[in-house]
């Protein structure tokens, strides 16, 4: 098993999926991971929708010029909440959304599975192909797959993948 952070230091997008559906229970521990994500006030406003059949997923792959990947994952999650650009919704939504997708793509990564978000552009395609209620909003499709290069899950990270601590902390206050 892997260690939060072993997942976390390790995680990487993945877009190239094996031909090979996912196992229900670990499809179920991946959305349950979302579940459990902390949401402002306890308020969960979010729901999950687990796409798995093949036209399903072809089709979702056409809301946004970088959803491509979802057409060859073994699943995909739509995650829809109120839109939080109406009146009177508190942008913590995407606060919310944020920590429930993080959750779910580091579980799906300790399961040895890949993931990427999609953010939705055409959102009246996604609802046509989703059907979820008009009052709802879906922001971010995540797609779920084993990797096409297993080895992909064992690669170390790579130098200079990410800014350098000293590059992005302040103590106390901004200073320089």
């Amino acid at each position: 098993m892997t260690s939060a952070w072993d997942a976390i230091r390790t995680k990487r997008a993945v877009r190239q999926f094996a031909d090979r559906p996912i196992d229900a229970d670990a499809l179920d521990r991946i959305v349950a991971a979302g579940r459990r994500a902390h949401s402002s006030k306890n308020l969960q406003r979010w729901a999950f929708i687990v796409v798995e059949d093949r036209e399903r997923l072809r089709a979702l792959s056409t809301v946004g010029p970088y959803a491509g990947h979802i057409a060859g994952a073994a699943a995909a999650i739509a995650l829809v909440t109120p839109d939080p650009r109406a009146n009177g919704q508190p942008l913590s939504i995407m606060w919310d959304l944020g920590g429930a997708a993080a959750q779910m793509m580091v579980v799906a990564w300790e399961l040895g599975i890949g993931s990427c978000p999609a953010t939705v552009y055409e959102q009246e395609q996604a609802r046509e192909i989703l059907g979820y209620p008009a009052d709802m909003h879906c922001e971010y499709i995540l797609s779920f797959g084993y990797p096409a290069d297993p080895g992909v899950l064992t690669t170390p990270p790579k130098a200079g993948g990410r800014l350098a601590q000293d590059e992005v902390l302040h103590h106390e206050r901004w200073e320089g």
